[in-house]
């Protein structure tokens, strides 16, 4: 059995024992979250597809670990002008590991 869900703005197809890494969410590590947000819900060749979510439908997750992404380098550059501009950015996300899908 498997999912789609929606959270920080992305989707992710899930399936009960999986490890995923979403945008961070406020929880403390091995508290364990209901989402809400299911979007379509699969077991081998049936699917149902909420619109836009499924009624009643609902996944169980628990928080593992907050961590940063790598390092994503930004160069910004203008040639013959003498500017350079040197820039970072490391995401910030939460690993959940997938338990109950619930239709």
């Amino acid at each position: 059995m498997y999912a789609v869900i929606k959270t920080g703005g992305k989707q992710y197809r899930v399936a009960s024992g999986e490890k995923i890494k979403v945008e961070q969410i406020a929880a403390d590590v091995g508290q364990e979250i209901v989402i809400d947000q299911v979007l379509a819900v699969g077991n081998g060749s049936e699917i149902k597809v909420g619109t836009p979510l499924v009624s009643g439908a609902s996944v169980t997750v628990t928080v593992l670990s907050h961590g940063l992404h790598d390092k994503v380098h930004i160069f910004k550059m203008r040639r013959r002008k003498h500017y350079q501009k040197r820039q970072g950015h490391r995401q910030q996300f939460t690993e959940l590991q997938i338990g109950a899908i619930a239709a």
